[in-house]
């Protein structure tokens, strides 16, 4: 969709790979007169190799042919790349990759544009009087360690945050929190934080892990797939290839969403839905589930605990009332009730849609009962897809860049320091003496969650007694970080003024550089792109995928665990941080990194994927299953690809991965499940293990626990253990025992590490322990506010106080009648710097838009291709064009979230850096979004707020 068209490049400059000019091209192709199809466009005439430039002198140096994979969304689409001369010269997508076999979307093709990008940054440079001026790396090592040091010095550790990146290896990651605890804070965190923090919360609490229970490949054994703010058609267009395959052998596609979109233009059904009315509407699809009794009764019985009580809730929400809340028929309710009662095993898929909310682990919570109640989980063709956003996502959040867990959600407790601690080769005390030794109102601070990335903002703003740490943020890096997919652009500019010192470190300046309207205190450090490096990243899928080094940094630029070495040595830590990590020069052995985390997070097993297997993976991609992503032949046989954690055990156990969670009809041996026992044995005098049910082969044929050192010696298992293993074992559990003895010896004997026991549907440590429907802060149905309220303000939340009835109270929605919800669009990915730095890319997709309905158009006396001004309900104003279209219903509007650079109508071109301010240029769209944060994990809520629209005049 392009709404004008304003070339990235000039109209008569040369097509790359053909030799004809764009105009050429048009003309050669019929474009002009509507004839591409007519002109053969797919035709082996069009079939040409994609160079670099025009070639002049075919060059006799060697090419070397380089894997990686894609870094852009997680679905982890494979690659190939040719290098010449030290040149990436040309990409093709792996026709042998078991999960993209071939295939590319827009972004994917754009790959080898990042790896010889001219918009990137070039050097390291500073703001001072208000001009850019350049660095060494030596300088900028050590003026920004200086000001750090100052700061710990006056305000404490807990005063700089350390906003790192889903964009990071896994080997980043876990060095970048490994960072942060060194320095002695929790306050550090990812984008994880605001696109799928509900997610975890929400199906960690219900059945064990907070991850995607199945793979891609896996929908293809799908009877149902339902889509419920998931849109994979823009967001993860390589995953609707895998969808389409369910759709083609008889899946019933059925859409949920606010807008009709690409997906639901797939679908089978598309049902529009009121934004902030989830849990109304599964609970409406459940009540008529019961209604009919179409619930698996005996999966129920044996595999989930407080159903009764989901009943109970569901019992509220009969038709009448569903429509009221959601605005969806009882026809229609009906209809997909039935659809999915008929066509099981069944998926649902969610994404942002479902997260953004100050409800959002309802939101998730509320998906998974629905397919408990249905029988889906723990069954091939069944599960919770959960597809995650940015490449590495899922893998960064593993390795615990968040602010309240250290690696493998070991969380912050005495224990975990100590596990960690012990891994590390550290003193404890050293550790201790790192953190700030002042009693916060949450607790010491090494125990205590730190502040989230949702809420730096207020980690800035608010007064220093308010927060729950000595005093606000002073200074903030943003690695690999896009602050425009944040919420409240104004206050967001706010707090970038008051800052001591602002870093970022990216390849590319981003908005954060040119958005903040100071003159000095501000640092550009140029990090590689991760095709200039080595290491593994983690598809939504759980599998680990080795990247080779593609080609060497580009221009000054350095990696980012080489920074983080820089940084430590400057801070006085680096040799505790790389005790056990080689440093070649100044550069960490990515390897070495890899091999540490492998031997601590035995939690989610992470443990058996060592360098050598993943590599070995990499390098025979063509001996796997697109089918089941298993092996067939080859070194790897029986391995499922990138060994999808949980991999248990030491490497040498060679356990093959764990493709499909909870899935009991495999032995743990060969990668099958129970639901994890994370939450105790009993709950008010009812059984919380698993009744009459377990893995295949297992030596216990009922619920248990999780093992522990004790359980092994009363089950008699204890001698199984070698010497070494006993005494490494001793008073440990299965997460804790890092000799891998407890792991060995229960898988030996069919049993999960983590016990057998039920989902849960009642999370009695949460808010709402049964998800409640809850009006979002700034609703336009004031009528149901005082039925559906949300909750009182809370004092202290991740350190800082969190608003929700103060808010709610106040009806915005006679000024702001519009409800404003927000997405992604297939060109760009994430904040759209480097999308929108791809010429090409570019091309595609010009201009930021608002959708509007074209009654509700009429109404305000716009038309399509107008300039206007949405205004959010608190007072942030973004300058766009209007695009008229029924995608959106009449009181909802739509704004992509991939455009920067201009802000509030200011065109910031001239802010950035010479030559890398990206092609495309627009306004943030939560420059207008609002103030709302889940109740359990402060994620945003981006996906429902109030705006009004009008003319722009000028």
């Amino acid at each position: 969709m392009r709404l004008t068209r304003k070339s990235a490049q000039p109209a008569d400059s040369a097509v790359k790979g053909l030799g004809i000019t764009r105009r050429q091209f048009l003309q050669r192709s019929g474009a002009t007169t509507g004839g591409l199809a007519a002109a053969g466009f797919m035709g082996n005439t069009m079939m040409r190799r994609a160079d670099a430039r025009e070639k002049t002198q075919v060059s006799d140096a060697p090419i070397e042919t380089k894997r990686t994979i894609c870094s852009h969304c997680s679905v982890g689409c494979g690659s190939y790349a040719e290098v010449q001369e030290g040149v990436w010269t040309r990409q093709e997508p792996a026709f042998d990759h078991p999960v993209n076999r071939g295939a590319h979307c827009a972004k994917g093709a754009s790959l080898r544009e990042h790896g010889h990008s001219t918009r990137r940054l070039k050097y390291p440079m500073k703001l001072e009087g208000g001009e850019w001026k350049r660095l060494s790396w030596e300088q900028a090592i050590e003026e920004v360690g200086d000001k750090v040091l100052q700061l710990r010095d006056n305000y404490g550790p807990d005063s700089v945050y350390w906003l790192g990146s889903a964009k990071f290896s896994n080997e980043q990651a876990y060095l970048m929190r490994k960072f942060a605890a060194m320095f002695g804070t929790n306050n550090t965190d990812h984008q994880a934080r605001i696109c799928h923090s509900t997610t975890v919360a929400g199906v960690a609490n219900t059945w064990g892990y907070g991850a995607m229970t199945n793979s891609l490949n896996d929908m293809h054994n799908s009877k149902s797939i339902i889509f419920i703010g998931s849109n994979p058609t823009e967001a993860h267009p390589i995953a609707m290839q895998h969808i389409l395959i369910a759709k083609e052998r008889g899946a019933n596609i059925i859409v949920v969403d606010p807008r009709f979109t690409r997906t639901a233009a797939k679908a089978d059904k598309y049902v529009r839905l009121r934004p902030g009315s989830d849990v109304a509407y599964t609970w409406g699809l459940l009540w008529h589930i019961f209604e009919n009794g179409w619930e698996d009764k005996e999966y129920i019985n044996n595999r989930v605990y407080g159903m009764d009580k989901v009943r109970e809730e569901v019992a509220a929400f009969p038709p009448e009332v569903v429509e009221s809340i959601t605005g969806v028929s009882k026809e229609d309710m009906y209809d997909v009730a039935k659809r999915l009662a008929d066509n099981r095993p069944g998926c649902v898929v969610w994404c942002m849609g479902g997260t953004q909310h100050t409800t959002g682990n309802n939101n998730t919570r509320a998906y998974c009962i629905l397919e408990l109640a249905l029988g889906n989980i723990g069954v091939s063709g069944g599960g919770a897809n959960i597809f995650r956003g940015h490449d590495n996502v899922q893998g960064a959040t593993d390795l615990g860049l968040m602010s309240h867990s250290l690696p493998g959600y070991y969380g912050l407790t005495e224990g975990a320091w100590q596990h960690w601690g012990e891994i590390w080769g550290l003193d404890q005390e050293w550790l201790k003496s790192r953190f700030d030794q002042t009693e916060y109102t949450d607790g010491k601070p090494m125990y205590a969650n730190g502040i989230t990335v949702s809420r730096w903002i207020d980690g800035v703003l608010e007064q220093d007694e308010n927060i729950a740490q000595r005093s606000s943020l002073k200074g903030m890096f943003y690695w690999g970080h896009a602050v425009n997919s944040q919420t409240r652009g104004p206050e967001m500019k706010k707090a970038m003024g008051k800052l001591e010192l602002m870093v970022i470190v990216d390849p590319y300046p981003t908005v954060a550089a040119v958005m903040h309207g100071r003159s000095d205190g501000v640092y550009l450090l140029p990090a590689t792109g991760q095709f200039e490096t080595s290491g593994s990243v983690t598809n939504t899928s759980r599998s680990l995928q080795w990247r080779d080094k593609v080609i060497e940094p580009l221009f000054e630029s350095r990696t980012d665990h080489e920074i983080m070495y820089l940084l430590a040595k400057k801070l006085g830590f680096a040799e505790q941080m790389f005790k056990n990590i080689q440093v070649n020069g100044n550069e960490p052995l990515i390897e070495d990194i890899t091999r540490e985390f492998n031997k601590g997070m035995w939690t989610v097993g992470y443990t058996g994927q060592s360098p050598e297997r993943l590599k070995l993976h990499q390098q025979n991609w063509h001996t796997f299953s697109f089918e089941t992503l298993q092996a067939e032949s080859g070194p790897a046989k029986g391995d499922y690809y990138g060994l999808p954690w949980p991999c248990w055990g030491n490497p040498d156990m060679a356990h093959p991965g764990t493709p499909l969670l909870y899935d009991m009809s495999k032995s743990v041996k060969e990668g099958g499940l129970t639901f994890r026992a994370r939450f105790g044995v009993e709950r008010d005098g009812v059984n919380l293990l698993a009744d009459g049910v377990f893995s295949k082969g297992s030596d216990l044929n009922d619920g248990y626990p999780e093992f522990t050192a004790e359980m092994l010696k009363q089950l008699g298992w204890w001698e199984e253990l070698t010497d070494e293993e006993k005494t490494a074992a001793e008073g440990k559990n299965w997460k804790t025992d890092l000799s891998g003895g407890i792991q060995r010896v229960v898988i030996d004997h069919g049993c999960a590490p983590f016990g057998n026991a039920k989902a849960r549907c009642e999370v009695w440590t949460f808010p709402d322990p049964i998800p409640k429907h809850r009006e979002p802060l700034y609703t336009p149905r004031r009528d149901l506010v005082k039925e559906y309220p949300t909750w009182d303000d809370v004092q202290s939340l991740y350190r800082l106080p969190t608003l929700y009835r103060s808010i709610q109270e106040e009806d915005f929605s006679q000024r702001y009648p519009l409800t404003l919800t927000s997405g992604r669009l297939v060109e760009y990915e994430g904040g759209g710097e480097e999308t929108r730095s791809i010429s090409w890319l570019a091309e595609l997709q010009q201009e930021m838009f608002v959708e509007i309905n074209p009654e509700m158009a009429e109404e305000l006396g716009i038309a399509n291709d107008d300039t206007v001004w949405v205004e959010g309900a608190e007072k942030g104003r973004v300058k766009v064009k209007a695009l008229v279209t029924p995608r959106v219903g009449r009181d909802v509007v739509f704004m992509p979230f991939h455009f920067g650079g201009i802000f509030e109508g200011e065109n910031l071109h001239d802010h950035y850096p010479e030559g890398s301010a990206p092609y495309v240029l627009g306004e943030s769209a939560n420059t207008a979004t609002t103030y709302g944060y889940d109740s359990v994990t402060q994620m945003q809520e981006s996906k429902v707020t109030l705006c009004r629209i009008e003319k722009a005049t000028a």
